[in-house]
């Protein structure tokens, strides 16, 4: 391997991904396997998560994928799965925060009950899930290598867009500010901690505008590179932050959104 090569190498790393049976974290999961990682795929619903990984398993890569389940939403479910991914592997290289739900209602009728539901799978379980790992993520860290935290945040945690979605647009602001607040805590300990912060990609999410070819293009032209997102741009992203070529990025607010974090007056579902 060229030290080109190694610069984007994942091998022998040790990863979890939450909410990656679907759309940007399954991208992820992918991603890494196929880059020589183990790989942990966890959330709600188990089934499908074993699906997913004997279906990346499938792919041939020199990396593999292990399913279960995982529940970010309580602190039950917190515990639960930091003990699963503990009674599996004593060091955790990369951490991926993609488990998220949202909410769309209008503002007149938007219920007091969605800002608890969003907050505590985005903000509070994404937090709670990373301190329960940061043993596991201090034993992979090194000064040369460190361990990787990527949360998922959202362009509409960039721009002041709501789009009927207004507890996740706020949670969304609040894993942006809270990555950057760990990644300040976390530099000492040799965890790097980043956001992805996407535009419109194909997921279960945004499966009502994108589901198909011709919603797919019709949100595509909103944005100011002409598309959604590709499942190749989340692998690049992520090879990136946690290969050694990322060694040295903490803090940082990736925007994958084609264009849309400076774009003005921008939309991205609605007329």
């Amino acid at each position: 391997m060229s030290i080109y090569e190694d610069l984007f190498s994942v091998r022998g790393k040790t990863a979890l991904v939450t909410g990656a049976a679907t759309g940007i974290g399954r991208m992820a999961a992918t991603a890494l396997a196929m880059a020589g990682a183990r790989v942990f795929i966890a959330s709600r619903k188990a089934a499908d998560c074993e699906r997913v990984a004997a279906e990346i398993n499938k792919l041939g890569g020199p990396g593999d994928a292990e399913g279960f389940g995982g529940d970010v939403s309580s602190e039950a479910g917190v515990d639960a799965l930091a003990a699963e991914v503990a009674a599996r592997t004593k060091t955790l290289d990369i951490l991926i925060n993609n488990a998220g739900v949202s909410w769309g209602e209008p503002l007149e009728t938007f219920p007091y009950a969605a800002w608890a539901k969003v907050m505590n799978v985005n903000v509070t379980g994404l937090f709670h899930l990373t301190r329960q790992l940061l043993p596991l993520l201090d034993a992979a860290a090194t000064d040369d290598d460190p361990a990787r935290v990527i949360n998922l945040g959202s362009v509409m945690g960039t721009q002041p867009l709501a789009d009927d979605a207004y507890s996740y647009t706020a949670s969304k602001a609040a894993v942006h500010h809270l990555t950057r607040t760990l990644a300040s805590e976390f530099a000492k300990r040799r965890i790097t901690v980043n956001a992805f912060a996407p535009g419109p990609f194909q997921s279960r999410m945004t499966a009502f505008a994108t589901a198909s070819q011709e919603g797919a293009d019709k949100v595509g032209k909103r944005v100011p590179l002409g598309r959604i997102g590709a499942p190749s741009d989340i692998a690049a992203a992520t090879l990136f932050l946690c290969g050694r070529g990322g060694s040295y990025v903490t803090g940082a607010i990736l925007p994958l959104d084609g264009g849309q974090s400076v774009q003005h007056g921008m939309t991205l579902f609605k007329d």
